[in-house]
């Protein structure tokens, strides 16, 4: 495994999040409610709710990951620091996608400070 193919397995891990955000948003909205132009505010609750903020967190963090790790190849710079930099991300945000989903606050948080730390580490591998 590389950095680059951890980066492509957390992108299908974002789009399996969008997914079931949206499989959740069907069910709590109407169809014709998601067909229309959405001028009607409308919210979704509960787990579907939490997977909105799962996906909007991860996308934040995809957009601060991808660059670091896009970096690291230009420079030539990836190693076996950089590699399991890159796995700890991947592997803390698979745990934070259901903990966030199943509303489990404080593993959420180690979740997301350890695939963030893991991000700066990269960051730094690039300097």
């Amino acid at each position: 495994m590389t950095e680059t193919t951890i980066l492509a397995a957390y992108g299908l891990l974002v789009l399996l999040t969008l997914l079931l955000q949206v499989i959740g948003g069907m069910q709590q909205l109407s169809l014709g409610y998601l067909l229309s132009s959405r001028d009607e505010t409308r919210t979704v609750t509960g787990m579907t709710a939490r997977l909105e903020r799962a996906l909007n967190n991860s996308l934040v963090a995809m957009a601060l990951f991808a660059p670091a790790i896009l970096i690291l190849v230009v420079l030539d710079r990836t190693g076996s620091a950089s590699l399991l930099a890159a796995q700890v991300f991947l592997i803390a945000r698979i745990v934070y996608l259901p903990v966030y989903a199943f509303g489990i606050p404080a593993i959420r948080t180690l979740a997301w400070l350890t695939g963030f730390a893991a991000t700066a580490f990269l960051y730094l591998l690039a300097l």
